[in-house]
């Protein structure tokens, strides 16, 4: 099939999906989806197994893995995403949770690779140079079904920030992280030759400060073209070239793509809109990433509904991937709680926000787009169904069950935040 075809296939399935959704079981539109799709999916499989006669199920599978699901989020949905997000993120409130979001990000990443990483290890027998792989492909909570979680539930507005904020970063970082162990686990850097201590920090610097760095400058620049124009249709043509040509450069000159445009969209839904946009013109470039945003969604969960035709299953991985589960959850927490508790000294959080945080940091696309990026060994069955496995887990159970614990847990932390606010008034 042709990119054309497959890309009217995705979509075409994804608007008959989203309408069997809202007519039947009324989820959430990405849920809805992810959950069709992973039912249909099963189906054909279940159909192949009745009717081995047919070639109902290979013909799906053989659809499934020509479409290369890396690419396609890596290269092509991602930054649209990232920025899409990012429009709507306070930058002064942003800067008032700066130490919380990048301590997470950061450090609160590292803590989650190594424990997922330790549990893994023993778990599946792997070396461990291939669980902290696992790890840190597995430890980013995905900005994609983060952001839509938000758009479905209250949440107070620091809180709100800390969630968005976090995941909006972190999967860059997480992208960096990545490609240092996979470079010392398979031997294969950017030339394909295996990398030292030095190579890891120029690495890191050249990627994540690097698309900062880039995405910063771009950000200005378009905002700088956006104050001298009254012009709609010029004014959201100069956004998308934004995240095009930011992307696309930063992948040219081995920088971060997805902090680039983060970083960029930070500028642009601030500065950019505040400054450089007339009404008139801000409804629009609101409007046309709203759609871009919910298309490219749409499309997205339900390609990891039907990516289940794609992944290796052996029974023998089962409990694994299922104890992966709680596993992963743990390293969540800890990602959480620690970097919380050594924030304490510097200054007050609300007891009611960390069960919110924990439970939110939902897994997605990335994760599973960086588990079938590895190179084929003997080991990439076994991280593909735990890799899937929590990330089904993560979309369906904790994201349909996230309204449960903000009602409970949402109350506390706001009144807890309203006391801190008029504490310092006071």
């Amino acid at each position: 099939m042709t990119v054309f075809q497959i890309a009217a296939l995705l979509i075409v399935l994804a608007a008959g999906f989203g309408y069997l959704n809202h007519v039947t079981l009324k989820l959430p539109t990405t849920i809805g989806l992810v959950v069709i799709a992973l039912g249909a999916s099963l189906a054909v499989i279940a159909l192949d197994a009745l009717l081995p006669a047919t070639t109902l199920a290979e013909d799906a599978r053989a659809l499934v893995r020509g479409i290369d699901f890396y690419a396609a989020l890596m290269n092509g949905m991602l930054g649209f995403l990232l920025f899409a997000g990012a429009l709507h993120v306070d930058m002064s409130s942003l800067a008032g949770q700066r130490w919380i979001v990048l301590s997470m990000a950061t450090v609160g990443l590292l803590i989650s690779t190594a424990l997922v990483a330790l549990g893994f290890w023993w778990l599946a027998g792997v070396p461990f140079a291939v669980a902290l792989v696992f790890g840190a492909l597995i430890s980013p909570t995905d900005p994609i079904a983060v952001l839509g979680l938000l758009k479905q539930h209250r949440v107070p507005e620091s809180l709100e920030t800390k969630i968005a904020g976090e995941s909006l970063f972190n999967d860059g970082v997480a992208v960096v992280l990545f490609l240092v162990l996979v470079a010392i686990a398979f031997g294969q850097g950017h030339g394909g030759e295996g990398v030292d201590a030095t190579q890891v920090l120029l690495l890191f610097a050249q990627e994540a400060v690097g698309g900062a760095v880039l995405g910063a400058l771009a950000g200005l620049g378009v905002c700088h073209l956006l104050r001298g124009l009254d012009e709609y249709v010029l004014e959201v043509m100069l956004t998308l070239a934004l995240v095009m040509g930011a992307y696309a450069l930063a992948q040219g000159l081995h920088m971060s793509g997805p902090i680039a445009v983060v970083i960029a969209g930070l500028f642009i839904g601030n500065r950019g809109m505040r400054l450089g946009m007339s009404e008139t013109t801000r409804t629009h470039v609101q409007n046309f990433w709203h759609l871009v945003d919910e298309i490219l969604n749409a499309a997205l969960f339900l390609l990891i509904g039907v990516e289940v035709l794609a992944i290796p299953f052996r029974t023998e991985i089962a409990p694994v991937a299922l104890a992966a589960i709680p596993l992963v959850l743990l390293g969540r927490a800890a990602a959480v709680v620690v970097p919380v508790s050594l924030l304490r000294f510097r200054r007050t959080f609300t007891r009611g926000a960390v069960p919110i945080l924990v439970w939110g940091g939902l897994r997605g696309g990335i994760s599973v787009a960086l588990a079938l990026s590895l190179p084929d060994g003997p080991h990439k069955a076994t991280i593909l169904v735990a890799t899937y496995a929590v990330v089904i887990f993560s979309i369906v159970v904790q994201g349909l069950s996230m309204g449960r614990v903000i009602q409970r847990f949402g109350p506390r932390a706001a009144a807890e935040e309203r006391d801190m606010a008029g504490g310092t008034r006071g």
